[in-house]
């Protein structure tokens, strides 16, 4: 840096994509899982997926037992009745109450190696930003409040619903829903990316929930965000994409949590320091 160069300029070329230790340190964890549990015995896998993977059924049940009765009663006579029942023996969902941690725990688990590693890849390209705006330990906050709300969206869209539900990728839309609210101001990351005149992450001003919809960019965002969702969300069984029905209500109840629920985590709007006459 010269003489006459500003102090902090050498900040503002830092790359937006260095990634803080806390999103380094989640990335670790979730590979961690994932690497151990799938090396495991079926017999353990299948205990930890009982035990920690979210259930909507489990917790409708805990809720409201007479669902349990008015689906045993239909058995007999309901070929969907009779399916959910095998799935309730076979998940020993009646055992140990209703497992309110698995509202968070199941976004530690993931089916595959492709499932956890997109996942990461979402974290580390909207994880940044919103753990340098946050700190630590908003960012952790944060990404377990997306986590609950994007499984409680799945929960309310299908109550009765015995398939496990495990992933990150909940609380990486809510990642995606926070930086929609300040990603396409000007002179933001995503309005003008690899300039080196850009403020730091932390000083850029949100905008309100209202003015996300009156911006183009974040309009654009909205738009194929949820229209990819869809696609390959709600439509991801029909397009042969997957062989199991993936859970879009619950990106899209982490994504509207990300984005209503982000004044809640945001640090206090700093502005960005004066660099004139060398201050």
């Amino acid at each position: 840096m010269s003489a006459n160069e500003p102090r902090g300029a050498a900040r503002r070329r830092e790359p937006i994509f260095k990634a803080p230790a806390v999103v380094v340190v989640l990335i670790i964890v979730l590979l961690a899982i994932h690497a151990a549990l799938s090396s495991a015995p079926d017999a353990i896998q299948d205990r930890v997926i009982r035990d920690f993977a979210f259930i909507p059924g489990r917790l409708t049940i805990a809720i409201w037992p007479e669902r349990l009765a008015d689906l045993l009663g239909r058995v007999k006579s309901d070929p969907a009745a009779l399916e959910q029942a095998q799935a309730i023996r076979e998940l020993h969902v009646l055992s140990g109450g209703p497992k309110p941690w698995t509202l968070l725990t199941y976004a530690f688990l993931h089916g595959s190696w492709t499932h956890v590693l997109l996942n990461t890849i979402w974290l580390v390209a909207f994880g940044p930003p919103i753990a340098r705006r946050f700190g630590s330990l908003r960012f952790l906050l944060f990404m377990a409040v997306t986590a609950i709300a994007s499984a409680l969206a799945q929960w309310a869209s299908a109550t009765m619903d015995f398939s496990p539900l495990i992933g990150a990728s909940g609380a990486d839309s809510g990642l995606m829903g926070a930086a929609t609210r300040f990603m396409f101001q000007p002179g933001a990351p995503l309005s003008a990316f690899g300039s080196i005149d850009r403020p730091e992450i932390e000083s850029i001003r949100p905008v309100s929930l209202r003015g996300v919809f009156l911006e183009r960019r974040a309009l654009i965002f909205l738009g194929v965000w949820l229209g990819t969702n869809f696609i390959f969300g709600a439509g991801a069984q029909a397009l042969g994409l997957s062989d199991m029905p993936v859970a879009w209500v619950a990106h899209l109840g982490g994504f509207c949590a990300g984005l209503v629920l982000f004044p809640l985590f945001d640090a206090r709007f700093r502005p960005p320091p004066d660099t004139r006459h060398g201050r």
